[in-house]
């Protein structure tokens, strides 16, 4: 079924309650109208220096998405939920009332219980008894201590500057978009490190980068960010793939983290870093203010700068004085698993496409079963932009394959020392 040929009924009137739920979330945009501007670091630094660090001063605008949640709540009620793509429309319709909700609801308590809403706590757990995600990022934290000395990079001792990353990257990235313009620019006034769009990805003027950090940008942000929100607004039928849905969030993050894993472009620092994230908002919930969750970061080893950054992706549309917090990175290390484990199920069943499906658009994990009929009979397009590691379906299952070996390989009752013993 390709954009413009004739649906039946049912489905027709799916794509135009889609086009209405574009309408009214597209609007409605939580890291952008969370940003903080660039001279924050600058105030911040300056105060650090001459001994008289305060916390940061961030003026947020009021939002007012009375008449996008009328419209988000006309279309969720005109969805049949028994159907999938219905299911589908109003499940994606909900989590954009509730995001814009939240940013309605800056620096209150009901911002951090709205955001706890879409993307959990650190205390919560994803399906392994006894474990929660700030267990598993204090396993991160622990595993890395012994290696830091040999394997921990040191960002000071490089520097690439920002026009350059944004050159080779652009170069990197013009294939993969088969002659679609994509830019990427640089941007001085931006706080975070990066910023994905479907046809943009901008990067920070004021920082530095790490050679590694190419490969992660490429990986995360140009082929899964950027390429999923493209391949979605691409969709013949449902747009609304393109958008980047609050409840993708988790599978977004999981897949551009495991994208990163398996091209190997993650390294110890990086997979340290979505620890110390988790373990920070866990303190923020707890009552630390921002300087305490800043001095948390540059304890652990980052920099001045990176240590602010961090500091910010916790406190960012909060409040500074703690308990009042943002908590979308805790669900990094849930994604990753998650991610992992659909995808090891999926060659596991024999589901070779799902791994395919899940660059579609921007998709939950669940969503690629549910519309799975849809993806067979076209009113779901696939991919038209796939990174090599996803599009190679022998050599990821391989990888799957051997993880499922791998992993019924309990480490606790072996030690090195076995090794010296063993016989062919």
């Amino acid at each position: 079924m390709s954009r413009g040929s004739a649906l039946p009924p049912e489905l027709a009137r799916f794509a135009e309650l889609d086009r209405r739920l574009v309408d009214a979330a597209k609007s409605i945009k939580i890291l952008s109208n969370l940003d903080w501007p660039a001279r924050t670091y600058d105030e911040f630094l300056r105060g650090y220096e001459a001994g008289r660090p305060e916390l940061p001063r961030v003026e947020y605008p009021r939002f007012d998405f009375a008449d996008n949640v009328r419209e988000l709540e006309a279309v969720t009620a005109a969805c049949d939920r028994s159907h999938p793509v219905g299911d589908y429309i109003a499940s994606t319709a909900e989590s954009y009332i509730t995001a814009a909700r939240m940013l309605e609801s800056l620096g209150t308590e009901a911002f951090t219980e709205l955001s706890v809403r879409l993307y959990g706590r650190p205390e919560g757990g994803f399906g392994v008894p006894g474990l929660t995600n700030l267990d598993a990022a204090e396993q991160f934290i622990r595993s890395s201590e012994e290696l830091l000395a040999s394997c921990l990079r040191t960002d000071e001792d490089f520097c690439i500057l920002p026009q350059t990353v944004a050159d080779t990257l652009r170069k990197e990235i013009a294939p993969f978009f088969k002659d679609r313009p994509f830019e990427v620019v640089v941007d001085q006034d931006m706080a975070s490190r990066a910023a994905a769009g479907a046809r943009r990805l901008r990067i920070r003027g004021s920082t530095c980068f790490h050679p590694a950090d190419l490969p992660q940008l490429l990986q995360h942000e140009a082929y899964v960010h950027s390429g999923t929100m493209r391949n979605g607004r691409e969709q013949p039928n449902l747009t609304s793939l393109g958008l980047g849905a609050p409840r993708t969030t988790a599978t977004q993050e999981g897949l551009a983290t495991f994208a990163e894993l398996i091209t190997t472009a993650i390294d110890l620092s990086r997979m340290r870093r979505i620890g110390l994230r988790i373990q920070a908002i866990h303190r923020a919930l707890g009552g630390a203010d921002f300087l305490e969750v800043f001095r948390f970061f540059l304890e652990a080893g980052q920099s001045l700068q990176d240590s602010f950054q961090s500091a910010r992706r916790v406190f960012r549309g909060g409040d500074m004085r703690g308990r009042i917090v943002f908590t979308r990175d805790a669900i990094y290390v849930q994604g990753l698993v998650f991610t992992h484990t659909f995808l090891r199920k999926a060659i596991q069943a024999c589901k070779l496409d799902y791994p395919t499906w899940l660059f579609a658009g921007r998709l939950t994990w669940g969503d690629v079963i549910a519309l799975e009929p849809f993806f067979l009979s076209g009113f779901i397009a696939p991919p038209l932009h796939l990174p090599e590691w996803a599009a190679n379906r022998l050599s990821l299952a391989a990888y799957l394959t051997w993880s499922l070996v791998a992993n019924r390989i309990h480490l606790g009752g072996i030690r090195l020392e076995d090794f010296l013993h063993l016989r062919p």
